[in-house]
C-alpha cells in the first residue's frame, strides 16, 4: 500500500487520535525497523528497535471489521517482532477505543501506564492514551 491510501484508510477508521497524512506514513515507512502488514481491506504498521517492538497504528475498513482481520494482522506482527529478535511490544490506544482495547486483551496485552489527556477529540475534549504491552519470544510469538 501506498502512503496515500495508507493515509485514506486511515482517515477512515480515526477521529481520534487525528488520522496520519501521507507525509507521516511515508516518514514511518522509511524509518529504520518499520513493519508494513497488510490485507486486502486492512493494515498494521509497527516498528521493530533492538529488543522491543511498537505497533504504531493499525486500520481496517469500516464496512470489513469485525471479520477476524486484525486479528490476523496482530498475529502476522507479533511473530514478526519476535522473528526480528524483539523480546516485547508495546503500543499505545484511546481510552475510547474499545474494540481495540478488547482485541489487544484477547492477545495478552496488559496495561503498563497511562497518558491523561494525551488525545484531541474533534470536539476538542480530551482523551486518555492507555499504554499496553507484553512479551514475545520466537517460539511463543502469541
Amino acid at each position: 500500500m501506498t502512503p496515500e491510501a495508507l493515509s485514506a484508510l486511515h482517515e477512515l477508521c480515526f477521529t481520534t487520535p487525528k488520522p496520519w497524512s501521507p507525509k507521516a506514513f511515508a516518514g514511518l515507512l522509511d524509518g529504520p525497523g518499520a513493519v508494513l502488514l497488510t490485507e486486502e481491506h486492512g493494515f498494521l504498521l509497527g516498528r521493530v528497535a533492538a529488543d522491543e517492538a511498537e505497533l504504531l497504528t493499525m486500520a481496517v475498513h469500516p464496512n470489513r471489521q469485525r471479520r477476524g482481520i486484525a486479528a490476523r494482522l496482530v498475529q502476522s506482527f507479533l511473530t514478526e517482532a519476535a522473528d526480528r529478535g524483539a523480546q516485547s511490544v508495546f503500543l499505545e490506544v484511546a481510552q475510547t477505543n474499545k474494540p481495540a482495547r478488547a482485541l489487544y486483551a484477547k492477545f495478552d496485552f496488559v496495561e503498563t501506564g497511562r497518558r491523561p489527556d494525551y488525545y484531541r477529540t474533534p470536539e476538542g475534549g480530551r482523551v486518555d492514551a492507555i499504554l499496553l504491552s507484553r512479551s514475545v519470544s520466537p517460539a511463543n510469538p502469541a
